[in-house]
């Protein structure tokens, strides 16, 4: 129940409606000049969709029969399990949904609300990252709400799409839910490296280094790819060598447009006037933690490699460098970034700043050491651990790390509440950023501008002056 939990609320439940949600339905209106998003009544459905999703999710702590499937509900156990596995089924299928008509929005709101002069060429990057997060949820969601679907028809209905005694194939369900939750991992990763674009433009006051390489190459370029690289995942499941080969060639050549948009963001900092305000640490966090996340991926693309390191901690503490960690320090260094914007207020800058530290080293101590112990052999998804007292250690380690963890959330959550509460005013654009969304006043008034604003010919939200 603990590992369903976690799963379904981190990734489905934070991560992707902070970023594809509560950050684009308030930046991108603000980014292209518009009054509020294509479709409101349809933006409200899909919000109170995701609360119903999370209740659904978190309610799995009270009811007397809860889903006890992990995250990825993989057969044959989710349709022999005397748990609820309706209640899975139920919650991906409203998240998914929320998911899709909350993309179908954006993608209209962008298409036909930009301002007047606003040319898809000066869009933030932040935008386009967030487009590309919709293209996939679109074109993958439905694939996964199948699979989900298809798991229950097995267990209520007296289907065999899952059972192998008749005909059916568990691998099928393995490969239907990696074909949605393998881009999932860019539907989180493309608007978190948004973010962190817009951060280091402004603090560095630099533009993006090459505008078109990162749209073209980077953003377009995992659009394109991410649907080609989903077995990685079922190395260790079994499939033809030829299959297995091709999927690995794949899966190191979406690393190419990957690291266009690190490159890209290397770039911007070179030579830059920077400022290390909270965010801008948040944001260098996030390219650290991303660099070792990404580092440690390459092995696992590796079938010779990955066969000894899927099943052990290593795997474990990769996952969430490059996504969990990455992208909530991308989510704390927008809230920080835009918390002028959201409030008209600001926090105090030095307590930001101490909790940005404390979480950054809490992070390294836990994931660092769980890399490190499955290198060694520490497994994964084990019941008892009692028989393998040398890492006990390690483990240790890891909870003083994650209380360490847990004091600079606190810390930076309490710095938000009393900085809105009772923080200085923060004038309309206290970063100096040339981004559209900071020429109205903060908190913006409803409608966003009292009257649509107009874009000059040659202007840019990134119309800073290259060293």
């Amino acid at each position: 129940v603990w590992l369903y939990a976690h799963g379904a609320v981190m990734i489905l439940g934070f991560q992707i409606p902070a970023l594809t949600g509560f950050f684009a339905n308030y930046c991108i209106p603000l980014m292209i000049g518009a009054k509020d998003v294509a479709f409101p009544r349809v933006n409200a459905l899909s919000v109170w969709l995701f609360y119903v999703g999370i209740i659904l999710a978190l309610l799995t702590f009270v009811i007397p029969d809860p889903p006890d499937v992990m995250w990825t509900g993989y057969p044959p156990y989710s349709t022999i399990s005397t748990g609820n596995t309706a209640m899975y089924t139920f919650t991906v299928l409203i998240l998914g949904f929320a998911s899709i008509i909350g993309g179908v929005n954006f993608l209209t709101t962008v298409a036909y609300m930009r301002a007047p002069g606003l040319k898809w060429g000066n869009l933030n990057i932040f935008v386009w990252c967030t487009l590309g997060a919709f293209v996939l949820q679109l074109i993958f969601v439905p694939v996964l709400g199948t699979a989900v679907t298809l798991i229950s028809f097995d267990k209520y209905l007296g289907t065999h799409f899952f059972d192998p005694a008749n005909g059916g194939d568990v691998l099928t369900y393995q490969n239907l839910f990696w074909f949605y939750s393998h881009p999932a991992v860019y539907v989180i990763f493309l608007p978190f490296i948004g973010v962190i674009y817009e951060i280091v433009t402004t603090f560095a006051k630099n533009p993006p280094f090459n505008y078109k390489m990162v749209v073209y190459g980077g953003i377009f370029g995992i659009v394109g790819l991410s649907g080609e690289v989903w077995v990685h995942h079922l190395y260790t499941s079994g499939m033809a060598d030829w299959i297995r080969i091709g999927m690995m060639v794949t899966t190191l050549l979406i690393s190419v447009p990957v690291g266009l948009m690190v490159i890209g963001l290397a770039g911007t900092l070179y030579k830059g006037s920077i400022t290390f305000e909270t965010p801008m640490l948040y944001a260098l966090g996030v390219m650290f933690l991303f660099l070792i996340g990404g580092l440690t991926g390459i092995p696992l693309a590796v079938t010779s490699l990955t066969v000894h390191l899927s099943r052990s901690y290593y795997v474990v503490g990769h996952f969430h460098y490059v996504m969990a960690v990455a992208g909530t320090f991308a989510i704390f260094a927008g809230v920080d970034y835009w918390f002028p914007k959201f409030t008209g207020c600001i926090y105090n800058e030095r307590w930001g700043k101490i909790g940005f530290w404390i979480t950054f080293l809490g992070t390294n101590i836990v994931f660092w050491t769980m890399m490190d112990i499955g290198v060694k052999g520490m497994p994964r998804r084990y019941y008892d651990y009692s028989h393998m007292s040398q890492f006990e250690g390690a483990h240790q380690l890891m909870t003083f790390g994650a209380i360490i963890l847990g004091i600079g959330f606190v810390i930076a959550l309490i710095n938000w509440i009393v900085g809105a509460i009772k923080g200085p005013r923060a004038g309309d654009n206290p970063w100096g950023s040339k981004s559209l969304e900071w020429t109205t006043v903060s908190p913006p008034p409803h409608g966003n501008w009292p009257s649509p604003p107009v874009v000059e010919e040659n202007w840019s939200p990134y119309a800073y002056r290259r060293n």
